[in-house]
């Protein structure tokens, strides 16, 4: 039995880095750079977005916003006037707790690609499923929020692992939570050497100057690389 689960689990990734592939050739078409935006529920995706729409000026964003049920956080965003598409995984994928290449192939005819330079997709909120699905995405970016404690990069440590930028978010609740900064960068070089780290305030603006570059280094990377 346990033989039989391992290989339905390495079938159906294999048919999600299948479709993942496909979904990675019609961005590239398109020409549209798309980040992966990963992290526990309530550690700040949505905020993060809404100040990123704001401070990206000359790029054109679009969201695809993943959640179990509701419209919430994409009624947010697009009162920020870009395109937002909502894609719920309940009832339609049975309520899964992540996105996976066929669910986001499955949104792709309703976004206007030919209209945005760089599709974010927010993940649903889960520190452990989303890790294993390729959506077609260049960049993962998982986030960290120091309202989570510092132990989250040892207890998940799948996820940052597979992100290759890891973001403190609400910074200016640090002090009021005890987050223990130096123990969290320690948790997160423990599981990914070298990987790299923001320390981000959403509400105060801390570190967003280096997170904007960072989306516009992998937007100049992306049209590089297709040149």
């Amino acid at each position: 039995m346990h033989r039989t689960k391992v290989t339905v689990v390495e079938e159906a990734l294999d048919a999600n880095n299948t479709i993942a592939t496909a979904n990675r050739a019609d961005f590239d078409r398109a020409g549209v750079s798309v980040v992966n935006l990963m992290s526990a529920p309530g550690a700040g995706k949505t905020t993060l977005l809404e100040r990123t729409v704001r401070e990206l000026p000359g790029v054109r964003v679009g969201v695809l916003e993943g959640d179990v049920q509701g419209s919430m956080d994409a009624d947010r965003l697009a009162s920020l006037h870009v395109p937002v598409t909502q894609l719920n995984t309940a009832p339609a994928f049975g309520g899964e707790c992540h996105l996976d290449a066929n669910m986001v192939r499955t949104a792709l005819p309703s976004l206007p690609l030919d209209e945005i330079d760089l599709l974010i997709i927010e993940n649903v909120g889960n520190l452990v499923c989303p890790s294993s699905y390729d959506l077609g995405e260049e960049l993962r970016m998982v986030l960290l929020s120091t309202t989570e404690g510092e132990d989250k990069p040892l207890k998940y440590p799948t996820i940052f692992n597979g992100a290759d930028i890891a973001i403190l978010t609400k910074m200016d609740l640090a002090a009021a939570t005890e987050f223990d900064l130096a123990a969290a960068q320690r948790n997160i070089q423990r599981v990914r050497p070298g990987m790299q780290v923001l320390k981000v305030s959403s509400k105060t603006g801390q570190g967003m100057d280096m997170a904007v570059r960072l989306l516009e280094e992998t937007r100049t990377s992306m049209l590089q690389g297709l040149g």
